[in-house]
């Protein structure tokens, strides 16, 4: 069958990307047939070998490829014996399986160079595949529990009229002449070239708000000369530096016009349309609902952004197993659907939004939503968890069983499903980004399952807010509007204030209470407020001051500390000064509010700039003043100064580590008692106690820091050392 014109520079991409998952599947077969692999690895390859197959399966018929889906299928059945018994795979399953992949291969750059029309039937090929295959019945047990070795039939040659086997297949297609190259071929540039151009952007970005910096300070010399009264002896000097001014600001203007010119060119280069990759899901759910006599519709929000190629590959099959996933399990038949008062018509939406380098995706559909109990009894009787541990979870955790790998609700196995691969393969794709992936259900409404991934190509228009001496970047796109406090528009209860905007009251956020530097108050007259939304809600943002809007290269937060809730990201301000961007899902959260404290006095010790950066937002967000040390002897001279209420320090350090600052801190009767916690990657029992034995009142993990603990520690060590708390 040709390919739809339309789809036929996708078919281009799955091409590429079909052969990076082949060639991995290649190799775990290879390692399958190694002696001596241990039960664990055994397993944990079948499981690979099975997502990669189910992957190929659902990106082939995401694009209608039905020949290659059929052949990926085939795959999968010929190994699906194993997969419940997992063992060294016998040699001629291996040749049969890498044959097929060999003509899954073949077919596939077929079809993306247009010659998919004159493809043989594949009907024999398939046939002889599933004759080749291990049934159950032909792979027979011994009592030691291994399988013999099966003969796998030697090619014949073809009698008049004889259909094509799979190698024959194969073969022939190899032969076949390639078609002939474009004239205009272009450049050939690898990805780590791209990647290194980006990056000399991004730094003559960063000379270019240095630039803007200093012709702020040029006028600001300007301007103090001025007020000096002594005008005729500065006339010269203010002439020539108010002309150099003049010239700077022209320069600043050409250079930004040439960085965003570059960047521009680059993303072009690199990047593409989402609908690009969306707008073929419509088909695929369309073709997939009437194959299981149900009706649906997808809805697509946001797929005119564009983003990088590669992240748009690697999401493709997880947007597929989503969407399978949702109108398999999640939609209800349509007299069912009408029975629960509902359209006939599911309803799928698809929606793409990116808040500076946070990218979220979200795939919701109106079904009948998770069903937990029998969530619960799947994942028992499969071997998932065991009785008493499902009993323990919550509803939650019950949902979050739906990823684990091997997990079915289908008892038989179709073409869609039920071989126990899907969920756990995106979870797993989406981990291998960085990201997270996370479910919402409510019994008969429906599910919502929404993917955050960091994306890094170019800069983000940030909107830098003060709140009193704290800079705070917020993604440009999360702001609707700026107003100032007006008490005409002002709703001032006991608890809370709302703002009329557009006919709506939306609750006023104080930014400087929710990051904990000072009590909740109303706004006053003439405060700035920031109208902020994210995911479908809004609040009015209250901040001392808006310093400006720039355009930024949001770098992703280490992964130690990137799930603290409160910070997207960092960005480097012109004079070097680290900018901790804010995530507007946070701002918009009730329970993204925290608790303030009386001032207190925290020293950050870390030869970390990011470790010493991240802790002092976790501190300052709990009310703490903070001060900052990049070495153990950088922190003896601020003790020998300054009073801390506690010390937070790294445990690994050149020239004096965390240990032996502790060592020095109790030789000295001042700080003798002064409340000390290490903070360090290493989490084991060893270095735990290590740092405890040393003197220590508290030990954190940098994973314990990510998850929120360091706040609560530092509050329950002052506690018990009798500090302020």
């Amino acid at each position: 069958m040709p390919v739809d014109p339309m789809l036929q520079g996708l078919v281009a991409g799955f091409a590429v990307e079909a052969q990076e998952v082949v060639q991995k599947v290649t190799m775990d077969l290879l390692e399958l047939e190694r002696e001596g692999l241990e039960p664990a690895a055994l397993t944990k390859l079948y499981v690979r070998l099975g997502r990669h197959l189910h992957t190929l399966k659902g990106s082939a018929a995401s694009l209608g490829l039905q020949d290659l889906g059929d052949i990926a299928h085939k795959l999968e059945d010929a190994l699906a014996p194993l997969k419940s018994n997992p063992q060294k795979m016998p040699r001629p399953v291996v040749d049969v399986l890498l044959h097929g992949l060999d003509l899954f291969m073949l077919r596939a750059q077929a079809h993306a160079d247009g010659r998919g029309d004159a493809l043989p039937d594949p009907a024999a090929a398939l046939a002889q595949l599933v004759a080749e295959g291990p049934a159950p019945e032909s792979v027979p047990t011994t009592a030691a529990g291994s399988r013999p070795e099966v003969t796998a039939p030697a090619a014949a040659p073809l009698e008049p009229g004889e259909e094509p086997s799979l190698a024959s297949e194969a073969a022939a297609l190899l032969a076949q002449d390639a078609m002939p190259e474009s004239a205009d071929t272009g450049w050939r540039v690898s990805v780590r070239q791209v990647t290194a151009l980006m990056r000399e952007v991004e730094r003559l970005r960063e000379v270019r708000l240095r630039v803007e910096e200093r012709g702020r300070d040029l006028e600001r010399v300007v301007g103090v000369l001025a007020k000096q009264g002594l005008l005729a002896e500065t006339a010269e000097a203010r002439t020539l530096l108010a002309g150099t001014g003049r010239l700077l600001r022209t320069d600043s203007e050409e250079t930004s016009d040439i960085v965003d010119a570059l960047e521009e060119g680059l993303k072009a280069i690199t990047t593409r349309p989402v609908r690009t990759i969306l707008d073929p899901l419509q088909r695929m759910v369309r073709d997939l609902s009437r194959q299981l006599g149900k009706e649906a519709r997808l809805s697509v929000v946001g797929s005119e952004l564009s983003l990088d190629r590669r992240l748009l590959e690697k999401l493709q099959g997880a947007l597929v197993h989503l969407l399978r996933n949702a109108v398999d399990h999640g939609l209800e038949m349509p007299s069912e659907r009408e029975r629960a008062g509902k359209h006939h018509e599911g309803a799928l939406t698809l929606r793409v939004e990116q808040q500076g380098n946070l990218l979220f995706l979200e795939c919701s559909d109106d079904g009948a939503g998770v069903d937990l109990a029998r969530v619960r009894k799947v994942a028992e009787a499969r071997g998932v968890v065991t009785a008493d541990e499902v009993a323990r979870y919550n509803e939650n955790q019950v949902r979050d069983l739906i990823f684990r790998p091997g997990f079915s609700t289908r008892a038989d196995v179709t073409d869609t499903s039920g071989r126990g691969v899907g969920l756990d393969a995106v979870r797993a794709s989406v981990e291998a980004m960085q990201g997270r992936i996370e479910v919402n259900s409510t019994p008969g409404q429906g599910t919502r399952f929404v993917m955050t991934l960091p994306v890094d190509l170019g800069s983000s228009p940030v909107l830098v807010v003060r709140a009193l001496e704290q800079l705070v970047g917020l993604p440009m796109l999360a702001v609707e509007a700026t107003q100032l406090a007006r008490a005409d528009s002002l709703r001032i209860g006991k608890r809370k204030a709302h703002l009329e905007y557009q006919g709506q009251l939306l609750p006023v956020v104080d930014l400087g209470a929710r990051l904990g530097l000072r009590a909740l108050a109303p706004p006053a007259e003439g405060q700035p407020l920031l109208i902020v939304q994210s995911g479908g809600k809004r609040v009015a943002l209250g901040v001392d001051a808006v310093v400006g809007d720039r355009d930024l290269v949001i770098r992703p937060l280490p992964s130690e500390v990137r799930d603290v809730p409160a910070w997207q990201g960092a960005a480097t301000l012109s004079r070097g000064e680290l900018l901790l961007i804010c995530r507007p899902d946070w701002l918009v959260t009730e329970s993204g509010q925290l608790t303030v404290t009386a001032q207190r006095r925290a020293l950050v010790v870390d030869d970390s700039l990011t470790a010493r950066a991240l802790h002092r937002a976790m501190l300052e967000a709990g009310g703490f003043n903070v001060h900052l040390a990049a070495s153990g002897a950088r922190a003896l001279e601020r003790l020998s100064t300054d009073t801390y209420d506690v010390v937070i320090c790294d445990l690994d350090m050149e020239e004096m580590d965390g240990t032996q600052l502790i060592a020095r801190l109790r030789a000295r009767p001042e700080t003798a008692t002064l409340p000390v916690i290490l903070v360090s990657a290493h989490d084991s029992a060893a270095a735990r106690e290590r740092g405890l034995a040393a003197g220590a009142d508290g030990y954190l993990s940098k994973r314990e820091c990510a998850a929120g603990r360091l706040l609560a520690e530092v509050l329950d060590v002052m506690s018990r050392r009798g500090g302020r708390a």
